[in-house]
């Protein structure tokens, strides 16, 4: 018989198990010697409950507690009573109980641990991951996988009321061209030939649906091997979903319900219903960003008809080669000191504008260094398109239209920082749809793909595709949250001419399209239903609840920068006869200073 069975749990001691005799499990989270009478504070993961230790009851129980230390794992049994009055913690849940222990057994020992565990202090990240395994006793850490698995819970839930089927996809695949480095697994059995680990289950899902499945559904892990960013994991976990005999405004509905339903479920956190919905055009021209942030409004405004007669130079020149000239109004600027507009000029300059011009609106008139270049009817005119006040700064960016959206985009979320204008209780969600089919590379002098290379153009836009690519719009929605992008998506090429006509608008030959994708357009030539889906991103819909700005912090078990892990030291070397096997050779660079 197992003597140190758990009865009870630590966070559950409360009235109703007043005069029972309990078993609790759990880590020592402070231990308190008074001589003679030890008080240890016993923590598991539904809480922390204080445990009365007295040598005149239980000698053999306090000679055991005089020489536990933090994180020893102990089992207590013994006899749960009120604490004496003015002796409660009001702090605790269990602040008016305590357990009389009776005995103690020391389950395993434990090292003083590199960093406190029953204090919530900054530690150094890459000491937390390396232990992770102690991080995560952390009552901070241990809520997060909680609200992560309620999360996942109330998804599957929730998908399983709509029809969706859970259908897990292959986690060893061919290579496949999606926007993102793929990670490969080389071949025993045959030299030069490799697996890839799915960027996304993007080709399975479309499969299943021509295979007529018609609702699918998976917690899908994803790999692609890119440069870290705090939002990003060379492994991540994504809700998949896809969905046949759809048009777009069913797949958005679906989302934007599970959303609705599931998040005041788990979070206190507000959800602005229904959710903002903008086309990809209407989003770069208020906000400057495909992903907005709508807590505050702050927008975007086209000066050109106002300065369509403009004198000055700067502004007429830039607009006379299509250029743009557009503004922002800042609430309260005109207070700023010349050093601060001088940094947000800087700011300006480091998103690739060549300078900022601006107004301040004040009671006693418009000042600026640039007024003596506009006209009194331009200055008016200017001031009521920003629906700028007496107080208000008025900046302006003139470039392309490319630097003019970067550049007051940053400076829009600037000016909400300073201001404190985002609510960080609330989470409004906008879907942003109609993406370009296409945008023009630069470097590489050609087009690729603006969002997806499988979604459908507009039906009136497939006659442009090779004759004006940029007039061309999908039926492509990301749904945004709070100034980032928190699920993409798109309605589905469905017909084999139509994803062969994108492919080749991609640069690529009928030899490479047959050999990466033949599989897929063989499929749809055996009546592939019209289908769409998406993929909500879950670490970021964690990410949104607990406030992280770093999708680590989110994760069980995450990567650092670079995508090592310090914990299990990984990546890491092999034997050669594992290389060998796998008809590998390792190709080192030169150490520094050596000769090639």
């Amino acid at each position: 018989m197992v003597v140190w069975k758990r009865t009870v749990a630590c966070g559950e001691v409360s009235e109703a198990v007043v005069g029972q005799n309990v078993t609790l499990n759990g880590w020592v989270n402070r231990n308190r010697d008074q001589g003679g009478i030890v008080f240890l504070d016993l923590r598991d993961r539904s809480g922390v409950v204080q445990i009365a230790i007295d040598g005149s009851d239980a000698p053999e129980a306090l000679a055991v507690a005089e020489k536990v230390r933090s994180e020893y794992c102990l089992s207590v049994r013994g006899i749960v009573r009120p604490r004496p009055a003015g002796t409660e913690n009001p702090n605790l849940a269990t602040g008016g109980f305590e357990v009389a222990a009776e005995s103690i057994e020391v389950l395993n020992a434990a090292k003083t641990p590199p960093f406190p565990i029953a204090e919530d202090k900054d530690v150094d990240e890459m000491l937390r991951l390396k232990y992770r395994y102690l991080d995560l006793r952390r009552p901070a850490m241990y809520e997060k996988m909680r609200l992560r698995h309620e999360a996942i819970r109330l998804i599957r839930e929730f998908m399983y009321g709509r029809g969706f089927l859970e259908i897990e996809t292959p986690i060893l695949t061919r290579s496949s061209p999606e926007g993102a480095r793929d990670y490969l697994v080389p071949y025993r059995l045959e030299a030069g030939l490799f697996y890839a680990l799915p960027q996304a289950p993007q080709q399975f899902k479309q499969l299943l649906m021509v295979g007529g499945i018609e609702r699918y559904f998976q917690i899908a892990k994803c790999f692609r091997d890119e440069a870290q960013r705090a939002d990003r994991q060379p492994e991540f976990t994504q809700l998949d979903l896809e969905m046949s005999f759809v048009e777009q405004d069913d797949v958005l509905e679906v989302v934007e319900s599970l959303y609705s339903e599931i998040i005041p479920k788990i979070s206190p956190k507000s959800v602005v219903t229904p959710f903002t919905r903008l086309t990809y055009d209407e989003s770069m021209a208020r906000y400057g960003s495909d992903k907005p942030d709508l807590r505050y409004g702050l927008e975007l405004k086209d000066a050109a008809l106002v300065l369509a007669s403009t004198q000055f130079s700067v502004f007429q020149s830039v607009l006379g080669s299509g250029g743009q000239v557009k503004l922002i109004r800042y609430p309260q600027g005109a207070a700023l000191s010349r050093k601060e507009i001088d940094d947000l000029t800087t700011l300006a300059k480091t998103m690739g504008a060549k300078g900022l011009a601006y107004l301040l609106i004040t009671e006693e008139g418009v000042k600026s260094p640039i007024a003596k270049f506009l006209s009194e009817a331009e200055i008016t005119g200017l001031v009521a398109l920003a629906e700028a006040v007496p107080g208000d700064l008025v900046a302006f960016v003139a470039d392309t239209p490319e630097v003019v959206a970067k550049t007051l985009d940053r400076l829009r979320r600037e000016i909400a920082a300073r201001q404190n204008l985002a609510d960080p209780n609330v989470l409004h969600f906008a879907w942003v749809t109609d993406f370009p089919v296409f945008e023009w590379d630069e470097e590489d002098k050609s087009w690729t793909f603006a969002h997806n290379p499988f979604a459908m153009p507009h039906a009136e836009h497939l006659e442009f595709l090779e004759s004006d690519p940029a007039r061309c719009r999908a039926y492509t929605y990301d749904l945004v949250c709070n100034g980032s992008e928190g699920a993409s998506g798109s309605i589905r090429i469905h017909k084999r001419d139509i994803q062969e006509r994108i492919f080749k608008m991609l640069g690529k030959t009928d030899d490479q399209i047959q050999a990466q994708f033949g599989h897929m357009l063989d499929a749809f030539d055996y009546g592939a239903p019209p289908h769409g889906g998406m993929a909500p991103g879950l670490d970021r819909l964690i990410m949104y609840l607990t406030d992280d700005d770093n999708v680590r912090e989110v994760i069980a078990f995450p990567k650092s920068g670079g995508g090592f892990d310090p914990m299990m030291d990984a990546p890491s070397e092999v034997e050669e006869k594992q290389l060998k096997e796998l008809h590998l050779t390792v190709n080192y660079p030169p150490k520094k200073g050596e000769k090639v």
